[in-house]
């Protein structure tokens, strides 16, 4: 698969088989996602994979829209999409190196969410990425520490759904030139 079939191919996925995604496979995975760009290669992103009991109590997490929690339920594993704060856009005394502060972590956890999901689509599994969700909620039950933050959650398993390619903004619309 080119990276050009990859892109064009990937789809936001809501509904899974109940085959279940092996730890080896979520691992070569993740190993590719790793090859995300980060601010000065801190590589904050860290990912917990959440199966069985506790990702049923983790659908509940998303009364805020509750198809979100459907899609987890369907879904044979979530993944947890953390980062490591206070890293990326700083220098070691904790001062920013850019004026955009501290929302550059968010650059780098987009950038490595959509390197996780291109992956996972390389190896025949789908995924979706949710962004609505009780933070403070998931945050607890996970367990995450002080100095992580929850960013997205990301069910990921066999697709049992090919949905069409929305339209897409013609190029004309997206790129500008200036000299």
């Amino acid at each position: 698969m080119t990276a050009n079939e990859c892109i064009r191919g990937r789809r936001s996925i809501r509904k899974f088989t109940d085959q279940p995604v092996s730890h080896e496979l979520l691992a070569q995975v993740v190993e590719t996602a790793s090859y995300a760009p980060s601010w000065k290669h801190t590589q904050i992103v860290r990912y917990i994979a959440v199966e069985g009991e506790k990702k049923a109590a983790l659908a509940k997490c998303t009364a805020v829209f509750p198809g979100n929690g459907k899609i987890m339920d369907e879904a044979p594993m979530v993944i947890a999409v953390t980062i490591i704060k206070g890293r990326s856009g700083y220098e070691r005394d904790g001062s920013f190196s850019t004026p955009k502060g501290d929302r550059w972590q968010m650059y780098d956890a987009g950038a490595a969410g959509e390197a996780f999901c291109l992956a996972a689509h390389e190896q025949g599994l789908g995924t979706v990425i949710m962004g609505l969700f009780d933070e403070e909620e998931a945050t607890k039950l996970l367990e995450i520490p002080a100095e992580r933050e929850l960013v997205a959650l990301i069910p990921i398993g066999y697709p049992a759904e090919s949905p069409a390619a929305p339209r897409r903004k013609a190029v004309e619309e997206l790129l500008s030139y200036q000299s």
